[in-house]
C-alpha cells in the first residue's frame, strides 16, 4: 500500500504573541502539495497573526508549538530564509515602494530565490512579459513604481504576479479579496487559477472572511479560527454554514 503524501507545511500546538499579549493559542494544521486550504474567522480571531508568524514576522513572537516546511523545523527561520525555501506571502495591504519600480523589485526578489546575485534584467523581463501577457497585464505595468498610485485590484494582480515569477511552492494569500469589488476578486481569482494551473503541486493557504473568493478557488479543505485556534475544519459546505450562521454556533 503506497505511503500517503508527506505534509508540505505541518503547524503543530502553534502558540504566538504580539508585544507580550496571547493571539494564537495552539494551531493545529497540516498542508499537503498541491492542496488550497481556505481558513475563515471573524476579526481579531488571530488570521494575519498567523500568516505573519508563517512567514517569519518580527512583530510575533512564537512561544510554543512547531512549524515544519518541507519536512524541517523552520519555527526560528528568519523571513528570508524562508522565502528563499520557497514561502510565499501575498498582503492584505501591499506596500508602496517610491522609486522603485516593479521590474526592479522583481528582480531583486527573484534573484534572492533563485541564489543570483546579480540576475540578468533580460531574463526577468522576458519571464515578466511572459506571465503579465497570460495575466491580462499591461507590459507597461512593469516600468511603474512598485504599488505607487496602484487601485486595490493592481495591488492584488501584481501580488499574483510576483507569486507567478517567485514560483513558491507554499503560498499564503492574506485576505487577498479585501478591498476588492466582485470584478477585481474575479481578476484575481483568475489570475490565482492560472498560476496554480501551470504549478498544480503549488499548495495555497487563502486566509478570508468572504464567501466570494472560495467560490472562485474552490478550496479542499475549510477551516475555521476562532480566539488563536482552529476550533473546526471542513468543506465548503462548512463556508456556506458560516455565512448563513454567523461564528456563534462554533464560539466556546
Amino acid at each position: 500500500m503506497p505511503e500517503s503524501t508527506p505534509p508540505l507545511l505541518e503547524l503543530e500546538d502553534l502558540h504566538a504573541a504580539a508585544e507580550g499579549n496571547a493571539i494564537l493559542r495552539g494551531v493545529n494544521l497540516a498542508i499537503a502539495p498541491g492542496e488550497v486550504h481556505a481558513l475563515m474567522g471573524p476579526n481579531g480571531a488571530g488570521k494575519s497573526t498567523l500568516a505573519g508568524v508563517l512567514l517569519g514576522s518580527p512583530a510575533y513572537e512564537v512561544t510554543a508549538g512547531t512549524i515544519r516546511f518541507l519536512g524541517e523545523d523552520i519555527t526560528h527561520w528568519a523571513p528570508d530564509a524562508r522565502a528563499k525555501a520557497g514561502m510565499f506571502l501575498a498582503f492584505q495591504y501591499p506596500e508602496a515602494i517610491a522609486g522603485v519600480s516593479v521590474v526592479q523589485f522583481l528582480r531583486q526578489a527573484m534573484g534572492a530565490r533563485k541564489g543570483i546575485d546579480d540576475l540578468s534584467v533580460l531574463e526577468v523581463r522576458f519571464a515578466m512579459a511572459e506571465w503579465m501577457q497570460r495575466l491580462g497585464m499591461d507590459e507597461a505595468f512593469a516600468e511603474r513604481p512598485l504599488n505607487e498610485g496602484f487601485s486595490g485590484g493592481e495591488k492584488k494582480r501584481n501580488e499574483v504576479l510576483q507569486m507567478a515569477l517567485l514560483d513558491p511552492v507554499l503560498a499564503v494569500l492574506d485576505e487577498t479579496d479585501s478591498g476588492l469589488d466582485i470584478d477585481a476578486l474575479k481578476v484575481v481569482a483568475q489570475g490565482v487559477r492560472t498560476v496554480r494551473a501551470e504549478r498544480p503541486d503549488l499548495a495555497c493557504l487563502v486566509i478570508t472572511h468572504y464567501q466570494k473568493l472560495m467560490d472562485e478557488l474552490q478550496p479542499s479543505h475549510v477551516h475555521l479560527l476562532l480566539d488563536g485556534a482552529i476550533v473546526t475544519s471542513g468543506t465548503m459546505e462548512l463556508a456556506r454554514q458560516v455565512e448563513a450562521e454567523g461564528y456563534e454556533p462554533w464560539r466556546r
